[in-house]
């Protein structure tokens, strides 16, 4: 069991191989999490990601990837009775949102740890900044950057420039929607990944090096 400084580490989700693993630059994320040892729970993020198909094993089973980051977890020592997975979002305002839904809010987790790639955390700091902000809550959040291993300098720099462009799509939104029942609505209207109908994916005008960093 971790120390509890925090009440859970979150992991946000960051893709897996083809071979259903964590990728290298996912890894980091894990073994800091695991290294710190600070909390009493530990929450891996994702069900996938909207820039590659979904997963399948050899039987036809869907794979996600909170729960291969899960089973890594508890194959290295974390109680499975500490980990709690959230296998529903495809991005990271999906992450956020059900794993406050899922997890932190019904178990009253309110100082959470959130461990990502130092490329995703300027984004990923004001989206859990806001979405956990919410209605008035009172939560307490940390953040951290793990290593940007595993890519190459020209996927990097991809990743980068498409996550200051993500962090300027994301800025208004706080102004917009402010209310977990309005981020509901805006997610299964509005949002491609979460709507009732979801139209082809729109492909980027730039360079497409970054889908190598899911």
């Amino acid at each position: 069991m971790f120390d509890a400084v925090f009440d859970a580490i979150v992991i946000p989700g960051g893709g897996l191989l083809p071979d259903h693993t964590l990728p290298p630059w996912v890894l980091p994320r894990f073994e800091r999490a695991l290294a710190l040892r600070r909390a009493e729970f530990v929450l891996p993020l994702s069900a996938g990601s909207p820039h590659r198909p979904s997963p399948f094993t050899a039987q036809g089973g869907p794979v996600f990837e909170a729960h291969v980051g899960a089973e890594w977890l508890v194959a290295r020592g974390v109680p499975e009775d500490r980990v709690l997975p959230e296998s529903l979002s495809f991005d990271t305002i999906g992450n956020a949102f059900f794993a406050r839904l899922l997890h932190t809010d019904p178990r009253g987790l309110r100082r959470l740890h959130v461990i990502t790639s130092e490329f995703h955390l300027p984004r990923a700091r004001a989206i859990f900044d806001w979405v956990f902000g919410l209605d008035g809550a009172e939560y307490r959040l940390t953040y951290e950057g793990a290593p940007n291993a595993g890519l190459s300098l020209a996927v990097l720099a991809a990743r980068q420039e498409k996550e200051r462009a993500g962090l300027a799509a994301v800025s208004g939104l706080p102004a917009r929607i402010q209310s977990l029942a309005e981020l509901h609505r805006w997610l299964f209207t509005e949002h491609e990944a979460y709507r009732a109908t979801r139209p082809a994916w729109r492909r980027s005008t730039g360079s497409e090096a970054w889908r190598d960093s899911y």
